[in-house]
């Protein structure tokens, strides 16, 4: 069993060392993501380690590839960088974003009635200040894809911009609907990087790379969810913001994490709550406030293992759907159907022939996109 006092990558020494000074951080960010984030700054000349010092962070992490850094202290640090620089792009891009911007964005699109038009006045907001990269969305029946591609080739910072506009717009679109939107998949316009581990609990277990452009795949159903967010909601999220951002609806959380390991390894098994404890040489207490802390429960983390591998199995294999229900443990095939229903909004047939229909058409089309018959916003 691991060492619970291990990071992701088994560095048990950096965490020792790196850790925040109010004890372990229970979740961490790869270093790169850091790297990333002071792109900009250093490239202007500037020392990051004030910053880094600020922020709690000691400024020799940034030379340990493998270091990881705890995400309260990485937002902070985003947050640290956006005043320094009075810059909340970091300084990446040919115009700064200056402080505010984001709280704008935000008032821009509380009062959408839908997901769909908040995402429609964020494409139109970012067209004003961000002429460095393109927003779009494109969708029909089945399918929508928020497009992200250069609008002019970014020379500093390229892989983090990407990385930051999509996290920023999914954590906002998120927290408007009061729900963490589930990416189907990510297409990222370079090659695989060595941090992209992550990416599977960002963004979704299904991200790849090289492609022409971004396009961030999720059920156009959810373009219809009603925006619940109110004024008094928007003062209180945006304490800390938006750097918080780094911290909601995340899913790169150890014990979170470790509780997903057991589960898979268990398979077709169903452990208890209670065995899982047991596993991980924990109460089933101390399981419950540890995953609470997270932002989570034992029930979320098992539904949220077996809807991806579920529709990892649906995507990449021609397995029946009564195997993939033994596989995953299910009952038998209804039981799996209600389930799947309750995560993505349908049946596994037709989410299996939604995402063969989408793999054709960018199949047969110029740079993998494919042309719908809905409109781009």
């Amino acid at each position: 069993m691991n060492d619970p006092e291990k990071t992701a990558n088994g560095d048990q020494p950096t965490r020792a060392r790196h850790a925040s000074r109010h004890g372990p951080a229970r979740a961490t960010v790869a270093i790169a993501f850091v790297h990333g984030m002071l792109a900009g700054l250093r490239q202007a000349g500037r020392d990051p380690a004030a910053l880094l010092a600020r922020a709690q962070l000691a400024p020799e992490l940034l030379g340990e590839a493998t270091a990881r850094v705890p995400v309260d202290r990485y937002a902070e640090l985003y947050n640290l960088t956006n005043q320094e620089l009075d810059d909340e792009g970091f300084a990446l891009f040919s115009l700064p974003m200056r402080v505010g911007t984001f709280e704008f964005l935000c008032r821009s699109v509380i009062t959408a009635p839908t997901l769909a038009e908040a995402i429609a006045r964020s494409i139109r907001f970012l067209r004003l200040l961000l002429p460095d990269l393109t927003v779009g969305l494109v969708s029909d029946a089945e399918q929508a894809r928020l497009i992200i591609e250069e609008a002019r080739p970014l020379s500093v910072g390229r892989i983090f911009a990407f990385e930051w506009l999509l996290r920023l717009l999914h954590g906002l679109f998120s927290w408007l609907v009061g729900r963490n939107l589930v990416l189907d998949s990510v297409s990222f316009p370079y090659p695989r990087p060595p941090h992209a581990d992550d990416y599977a609990l960002i963004y979704t277990a299904q991200s790849r790379f090289d492609a022409p452009r971004l396009a961030a795949s999720f059920a156009a159903s959810l373009l219809d969810l009603p925006v619940r967010r109110d004024e008094a909601a928007l003062q209180a999220f945006l304490d800390g913001a938006p750097g918080k951002l780094t911290t909601l609806y995340r899913r790169d959380r150890e014990m979170v994490q470790r509780v997903r390991n057991v589960l898979r390894e268990t398979l077709p098994g169903a452990p208890s709550q209670a065995a899982v404890a047991h596993s991980l040489h924990l109460s089933p207490r101390t399981l419950h406030r540890r995953l609470e802390e997270e932002g989570s429960c034992f029930q979320a983390v098992k539904d949220a293992l077996l809807r991806d591998l579920a529709i990892d199995r649906l995507e990449k294999s021609s397995l029946a759907i009564a195997r993939i229900a033994a596989e995953l443990g299910f009952a038998d095939t209804a039981a799996f159907y209600r389930a799947f229903r309750r995560w993505t909004g349908m049946g596994p047939a037709g989410y299996r022939r939604r995402l063969q229909s989408v793999a054709q058409r960018q199949s047969t089309l110029p740079n993998g996109l494919a042309k719908t018959d809905g409109k781009a916003v």
